[in-house]
């Protein structure tokens, strides 16, 4: 892939770039809890968007996607929105000048092996290597957490969905045989060692789009707010849903209408799953936190109702066969991938027999990914 960039971005702009890759994600727990200011426990993987890139002293960037095929052109002056996968580059080109820095013109090539719709955040990993590449090439100084937030900005203001912090920053602090446990309120992290050879991460893809996860993930969160907003008169200093103890939930169901408390029961609760998994890798306890996974997707999918009829059976179907530690769907919901942790040698078996299933019942192979957990942003070549 770098040999090949390379060669493609001296055939196209005869000149030597700087490469750098910018992994995807996966989130191990702590699903839709980001925007509930509570935890989430993702890891970088080694699937990565790779951004080359040479400054061209103009004040154009001129982007080719390779993927797509298409190419592209803006001035760095630039201050709406387009259409399409450019306008990550243009938030991030906005947003970084937005912080008094000085950027010039370039010339880009974009490829990558992260499957596209498989739910590890090609998006993020775009706004972070190009981020993380305009600071390094015209020396910006900005850290790598003001780089995620104008990551997140960007998906905020130029592509117009409201998400947390978690992408753009694990992209960005990914760490080879660690998991982040980040405080999505504070912003503080630390590492969990996340460091078990015998074992693969293995996704599944439902081969569902998410077409309903951006509408339906603003419903959700105005569902969480709405529970906030009645709990608030008990107790006044409750900010977020992450105050909540399943206690306190209990005692005030009445109030809530039943989809409203649903929706809140699951986020306290993934709430407690997630520190008691951090607890058991940190014990090196990987059998408990693969139960916490299992109990995540029940959630995800009767509490929370953002899965669908294929990732309830992928999710379902792992759980009887040998080898599988934990096993549930991963992201926003309604399509996307199930996340599974897998014994190295059962992977292959646990392949075969996944897609057989689904492909009797669906009448499609699902495609199969297996990662495992690496660095974050890094200058590649």
């Amino acid at each position: 892939m770098i040999k090949k960039l390379q060669k493609a971005f001296s055939e196209r702009f005869n000149k030597e770039p700087m490469i750098i890759g910018a992994p995807g994600r996966v989130n191990l727990i702590g699903e839709h809890t980001d925007y509930n200011n509570g935890f989430v426990l993702p890891g970088a993987v080694d699937k990565r968007i790779y951004v080359a890139i040479a400054p061209n002293n103009t004040d154009k960037v001129n982007v080719f996607a390779n993927q797509f095929n298409e190419s592209y052109s803006f001035s760095i002056n630039v201050s709406e929105p387009h259409q399409g996968w450019m306008n990550y580059l243009l938030g991030v080109s906005y947003h970084i000048q937005q912080k008094g820095k000085k950027i010039g013109g370039v010339d880009v090539i974009i490829d990558g092996d992260i499957p596209v719709g498989a739910g590890m955040s090609s998006s993020a990993a775009l706004c972070s290597g190009f981020g993380f590449a305009l600071n390094e090439l015209f020396q910006l100084g900005l850290s790598r957490m003001e780089l995620a937030l104008i990551g997140q900005k960007t998906e905020h203001t130029f592509v117009g969905l409201k998400c947390g912090i978690m992408d753009q920053f694990a992209s960005l602090h990914g760490k080879a045989g660690h998991v982040m446990k980040l405080d999505c309120r504070s912003l503080e992290y630390e590492y969990i060692p996340f460091n078990f050879p015998g074992h693969k991460i293995v996704l599944v893809n439902s081969m569902v789009s998410h077409s309903l996860a951006s509408s339906e993930y603003n419903v959700r969160r105005q569902q969480c707010e709405e529970g906030i907003a009645i709990l608030q008169k008990h107790y006044p200093n409750v900010t977020s849903l992450r105050d909540i103890e399943p206690a306190q939930l209990l005692q005030h169901k009445e109030e809530l209408p039943p989809i409203v408390f649903d929706r809140c029961s699951y986020v306290v609760y993934e709430k407690e799953r997630l520190l008691k998994g951090c607890e058991a890798l940190t014990n090196n306890d990987l059998a408990t936190f693969g139960k916490m996974m299992f109990a995540t997707h029940e959630g995800l999918s009767k509490k929370y109702s953002v899965s669908c009829t294929e990732l309830d059976f992928l999710a379902e179907f792992a759980q009887q066969i040998p080898g599988v530690v934990g096993a549930r769907m991963m992201g926003g919901g309604f399509g996307g991938c199930t996340i599974n942790i897998v014994q190295a040698e059962a992977v292959e078996p646990f392949t075969q027999k996944i897609q057989a299933a689904f492909n009797g019942l669906f009448k499609q192979t699902p495609e199969v990914y297996v990662t495992q957990i690496e660095d974050g942003v890094k200058i590649i070549s």
